[in-house]
């Protein structure tokens, strides 16, 4: 186990973001929590520092806490490929899909025990008694009777599940629930994924947000968009132009890294893009957007399919076998859709240098697509909607919470492949319905979607729970 920093970031810019009535209603209940959480810590804890939505959330809003005079800390547990396994296993089957379709028994139990209670020897250093721990996914959640020991409120975090249970669902949940049961509330994305028996626990709904000053989010410049691509390797760069910075909160980030691209030609720098940004992960099935988008997109339009590269994602197991599928795919493709169609591994050696990329991917982007199969909530899908983009995504899951069809966006049923190019082909030749949904979505990402509204929430759970405790 080991500590992630949390530095401080400028709050008080959010509060401009969400109007002056929100903005001091957030501030109110800040001034609450600062003085009933002087003599405690807040911590937070998952699997993974970088590569995933939940490593994206924490390190985009816990510097707010810290600057708002909370103290706020981060860790991130460790273990070897064996628990990322079985934790994966638990994760599609939370989605309600076997996976690999390896066992949870007896003998995955004990491992997963095992790891648990090595690495709680190791959180006995950091967290005391009276302090919060937000517990995030079923990774660390083997650490929740043990905090509780501790003397710690706990608070289990699930950014995953489905609208209805299935057998293969509930034995996710067999595994987890003795855990579960230690800690004193637990949180869901959707109403529709609380697990059943848990009356004993405080649940609520929180669905997650996006950081609009992160250098994911951050306005950029017409000009910064193609440098930054050309200068990833993902276009060509513009001609004179050589180099590229991108203006983000702390300064100016510069592109050091080429993305890995499987194509057969660079994108032409003038085409109508359709682009997925996600892990390499069977449920996002970029397999299907590459076979819709080849089968039924008009043929001027080119796709991207972006994802960080499969080796740097420490908890995902499953990564390469996924991309070596799509690139399978890609080669199975005929010559001229093989042309159109872009691969590209996005290097995270530079978190920052990162979130510029998919930034400028994003924002370059003529639509922006999410065809999950299955999703706790679509962090790809707000921040394209943040940008103004139009979003055609799979209506499963935390999308539909996000997306009211044809209002701030499209959902199709995701195994329809046809409906899926359909609905893009539509938006291209229609740009200004595209602008009105792009422009719609902007809307309600800041009504919704933002951090004051996503800690205001966590900051009231922790001062209910601690009051019943106080």
């Amino acid at each position: 186990m080991f500590e992630v920093p949390v530095s401080s970031r400028p709050a008080k810019r959010l509060r401009t973001m969400v109007g002056d009535e929100a903005g001091a209603r957030y501030d109110d209940l800040v001034v609450e929590a600062r003085k009933r959480l002087r003599d405690r810590c807040v911590w937070h804890i998952n699997a993974t520092v970088e590569g995933g939505g939940v490593a994206e959330i924490l390190s985009a809003n816990l510097g707010y806490l810290a600057d708002d005079g909370i103290p706020t800390r981060w860790l991130v547990i460790e273990a070897e490929p064996t628990f990322f396994e079985i934790t994966k296993r638990i994760h599609n089957r939370l989605h309600g899909v076997l996976g690999d379709g390896g066992p949870l028994g007896d003998a995955e139990r004990r491992h997963y025990g095992s790891t648990s209670a090595r690495e709680l020897e190791a959180l006995r250093s950091f967290v005391r008694p009276g302090d919060v721990v937000v517990v995030h996914d079923p990774q660390p959640l083997g650490l929740v009777p043990g905090l509780r020991e501790i003397g710690a409120t706990v608070v289990w975090t699930c950014h995953v599940g489905v609208d209805i249970a299935t057998d293969i669902v509930r034995s996710a949940w067999s595994f987890l629930r003795e855990d579960l049961r230690a800690a004193r509330a637990a949180t869901f994305t959707r109403r529709a994924y609380v697990w059943d028996g848990l009356e004993a626990l405080a649940l609520r709904t929180i669905p997650p947000c996006i950081d609009p000053l992160s250098a994911k989010n951050v306005a950029l410049s017409g000009s910064d968009i193609p440098r930054i691509l050309g200068s990833a390797g993902i276009f060509d760069p513009p001609p004179g132009q050589p180099g590229s910075a991108a203006c983000t909160e702390d300064g100016r980030a510069i592109i050091r890294h080429e993305a890995q691209m499987t194509e057969r030609a660079r994108t032409p720098p003038d085409a109508p893009l359709v682009l997925q940004v996600s892990r390499w992960d069977a449920l996002k099935d970029p397999v299907g957007v590459m076979i819709g988008f080849a089968r039924s997109v008009r043929t001027d339009a080119h796709l991207i399919l972006a994802g960080p590269a499969p080796s740097s994602v420490v908890d995902d197991p499953e990564a390469d076998h996924v991309f070596t599928e799509v690139r399978q795919a890609w080669l199975g493709l005929d010559e001229r859709a093989r042309t159109r169609v872009h691969l590209a591994n996005l290097p995270i050696e530079d978190p920052e240098e990162n979130a510029v990329v998919v930034n400028a991917l994003q924002r370059r982007a003529d639509v922006v697509v999410q065809k999950s199969m299955a999703e706790g909530f679509g962090l790809t899908v707000t921040e394209a909607m943040w940008k103004a983009r139009p979003v055609v995504a799979g209506g499963v899951g935390g999308i539909r919470e996000q997306i009211d069809d044809g209002v701030n966006g499209v959902l199709v049923d995701p195994r329809d492949l046809g409906a899926f190019g359909s609905a893009v082909t539509d938006l291209l030749q229609d740009p200004e319905r595209a602008a009105s949904l792009g422009a719609e979505g902007r809307r309600s990402v800041q009504e919704r979607f933002l951090p004051t509204r996503y800690l205001a929430d966590y900051l009231g759970l922790f001062l209910e729970l601690i009051g019943k405790t106080s």
